[in-house]
């Protein structure tokens, strides 16, 4: 290409240095002006520049803030993230405003004193505003508002209760967004603003406002504070919170679940179970199954979180009995494993107590315990000795043998009848499939703050559980007459392994273990709807599933197939890449979390068509669809993104708080470094889009993409393209070396020269 030179006198348009920021700023009553802003000056000296062009003195009584919905104040800890073509409103200082508001709420007019608390309840959302506001010793000023509210307005209630409504609403909402900032500590409160806020949730059940905050408000407290969950524990039953889950409200129905799930979180181990108990005296799983899960509406992501939130704490219940090993010598422990013999072999008539009648009572229960499938055969008491599962798996039996007692009674006689190398050790599977269970549903493990994977199957039994075990067990036994599992097979593997389980009864598990995660993957609404796919993944299917998937991702080793791979797989990689960059052109909306409490605050990134600039914003809702590129206010330049950090690499991670600790948290979550000291912090929706978004970043920066969707993504694709350049090649046989080249012919004369 030839190079064209500029004359001389000519003058090129350079970009702006990348501390200048192109800005317009606004003033009521006047038109705006556009201004380039130095990032290196004081923003003490940019506002004074700004009041001097208005002829506005005491320069120091005024200050920078968003123009848009925000209202957030610029400072020079956020002016970093100031964007060209940002719209900006100069008005007072934070610290005036704050002062200002602190006395128009004490205002004797109402209207005046309603119009104040409006706006402090939009004004505490930005934390610069906040710190002056509680520094005024505004917090104490809204709990005494709160405390001595309704005495104080009781008249006005009766004769202005919207406007009475309006007023407290407002009151709350800016205590909620106060609070949530962290700067003061949940322990300051009163035991009279306790008792107040846990009126509410009774008084003003009909106004949706005012009870929403303070629901918000009871979580945060039990959240943060141990003194005060034992404050709010004595101040609000179950019972007052029930009928609000009797409610259309879903978002009431959300914060009234989440103050439950607070309150059982926190409340002490002996206590745990106590709460567990009035629940179901409540019937809370029965109310939330009708009035929220078959209600006839959506379930929104804060709902499902909720839930599932509720679900993973009820079978943490379970976590003592898994952890507990059985005592041998504690006779209550032996009579359940007593209780299993006799429900099994009741038809068989006990030995009369004669002399000698020991020996044979001995030789009989051996004989039964062997039958029943038990590892030790004279003291099955030490199968239960194992942590995980524990006595979770001794409760599991007896609960099946109990409940569903011509299933056990089937089960085991069929088993026991069989001939040796056939039978399925009842007890053994058992124990196994417990533990098994427990690790798909995490008993023991806290709630993750990004889940929502609920399954309303177990809300529609008070012991779902043990009904889960109960299918379970059936499709364990019917999975291993299918697979024709032997005992031989387990007696070679103990003699080598030394391990309790042999290859084939492992694959056993592992096919049920397939099953019951593929069923659960469903979302069956109901035990029944889940035994009913169940019965639909039989061994038979499983393995044309497993024969479909390997076929698809068959690895050939052979050399010609290997640098066939090899020659096409930096196609692949362009195509999986040009995917990850084009989901990144969609965008995704992300989740602001809070280590305080959960809110449905959202933003949403996406990468600019021409791939070099990130556009991002807040929004006030989760988005339907895409969100335009124009409706984002902030932007990052792809070309100043330094680096992209991972998991626990992350500066939100590194923060204290909540979130810290949760490890599925880690696993979603990534930053964007740039410049010196600037970030943008995400955690991602799934492992989907965490794969994505971190794949796509990579990509741009030229790095290689290292998640493990593009390793299978890679397998797949590669699979897929060598099967479709090798169907001429069907049935024919692939040599691992090249055919050898034939010699040199004798004489060219055969040659045919064309010209």
């Amino acid at each position: 290409c030839p190079v064209v030179l500029a004359p001389k006198n000519s003058s090129i348009a350079m970009p702006p240095p990348a501390d200048i920021v192109k800005v317009a700023i606004e003033w009521p009553g006047a038109f705006p002006k556009l201004m380039e802003i130095d990032q290196k000056k004081p923003l003490s000296s940019i506002i004074k520049e700004v009041c001097d062009g208005w002829s506005l003195a005491n320069h120091d009584q005024f200050a920078l803030q968003h123009a848009d919905s925000s209202n957030f104040y610029i400072t020079e800890k956020n002016r970093n993230e100031l964007k060209n073509g940002a719209i900006l409103r100069l008005t007072t200082s934070p610290a005036q405003n704050a002062q200002q508001l602190h006395e128009r709420i004490q205002s004797s007019s109402m209207d005046a004193k309603l119009e104040a608390l409006k706006d402090l309840a939009n004004y505490s959302r930005d934390v610069t505003f906040a710190q002056e506001f509680i520094n005024l010793d505004g917090i104490s000023l809204l709990t005494q508002m709160v405390e001595s509210g309704t005495e104080r307005y009781q008249k006005l209630q009766k004769i202005m209760k919207p406007c009475f409504g309006d007023m407290l609403s407002f009151t709350l909402t800016a205590f909620v967004e106060l609070m949530d900032h962290g700067i003061v500590s949940w322990d300051t409160f009163s035991v009279a603003f306790i008792k107040k806020i846990a009126s509410y949730v009774n008084k003003f059940a009909s106004d949706i406002s005012i009870l929403q905050r303070s629901l918000a408000i009871l979580e945060s407290m039990v959240l943060n504070s141990h003194d005060l969950y034992q404050k709010v524990a004595q101040e609000i039953t179950i019972g007052q919170l029930i009928p609000h889950l009797q409610g259309t409200d879903q978002e009431i129905q959300t914060y009234t679940i989440a103050v439950i799930n607070a309150l059982f979180l926190k409340a002490p181990d002996d206590k745990r179970q106590e709460m567990a108990n009035i629940l179901a005296q409540k019937q809370l799983r029965s109310i939330i199954l009708t009035h929220v899960i078959r209600a006839q509406r959506a379930i929104n992501n804060e709902m499902a979180h909720q839930l599932y939130v509720l679900q993973v704490l009820t079978f943490n219940l379970l976590e003592d009995r898994m952890m507990t090993k059985m005592d041998p010598q504690d006779q209550a422990q032996r009579d359940i494993i007593f209780e299993l013999r006799r429900i099994a072999f009741d038809a068989e008539s006990e030995p009369n107590n004669s002399s000698g009648s020991m020996e044979k009572r001995k030789s009989m229960y051996t004989r039964d315990y062997k039958k029943l499938g038990f590892i030790n055969h004279v003291n099955p008491a030490m199968d239960f000795t194992q942590t995980p599962p524990g006595m979770l798996a001794l409760d599991n039996m007896l609960y099946f043998a109990k409940h569903h007692q011509d299933a056990y009674i089937r089960i085991v006689l069929e088993n026991s009848s069989r001939e040796d190398k056939h039978e399925c050790p009842f007890g053994r599977s058992s124990i196994e499939l417990t533990k098994m269970l427990c690790e798909i549903l995490k008993v023991g493990e806290l709630p993750s703050e990004t889940c929502n994977d609920f399954h309303p199957m177990f809300f529609t039994h008070d012991r779902s559980f043990e009904e889960f075990f109960c299918i379970c067990i059936q499709l364990l036994n019917k999975t291993w007459k299918e697979m024709r599992a032997t005992s031989e097979d387990f007696n070679k593997a103990r003699k080598r392994m030394g391990f309790f389980f042999f290859p084939c009864q492992l694959q056993v598990m592992q096919v049920v273990k397939e099953q019951i995660m593929r069923a659960l993957t469903t979302k069956p609404s109901s035990l029944d709807q889940f035994k009913s796919k169940l019965q639909n993944l039989s061994y038979t299917e499983i393995l044309k599933i497993r024969q479909s998937e390997r076929m698809n991702q068959e690895d050939f080793q052979s050399r010609p197939i290997l640098e066939l791979k090899e020659k096409i797989q930096p196609e692949i990689l362009e195509l999986i890449k040009q995917q990850r960059l084009n989901r990144l052109v969609e965008g995704t909306c992300f989740r602001k979390l809070n280590s305080r409490r959960r809110q449905d605050k959202f933003w949403y990134c996406r990468l600019s068509p021409n791939h070099k600039v990130l556009h991002y914003g807040d929004l006030e809702e989760s988005p339907q669809g895409e969100v335009p590129h124009d409706s984002l206010q902030d932007k990052l330049p792809v070309a100043d993104i330094k680096a992209v950090v991972t998991g626990k690499d992350c500066p939100h991670m590194k923060e204290k708080g909540a979130l810290k600790q949760n490890k599925e948290v880690l696993e979603l979550a990534f930053s964007i470094l740039y410049d010196s000291s600037g970030q943008l912090n995400f955690i991602a929706p799934d492992k989907h889009e965490y794969c994505v978004w971190t794949d796509g970043l990579n990509a741009l920066l030229g790095k290689d993409m290292l998640s493990d969707l593009t390793r299978n993504d890679l397998d797949t694709l590669l699979s897929m393209e060598i099967k479709l350049r090798l169907l001429d090649l069907e049935n024919i046989q692939i040599p691992d070396a090249p055919p050898p080249i034939p010699k040199e012919p004798s004489n060219y004369d055969f040659v045919y020269d064309c010209n």
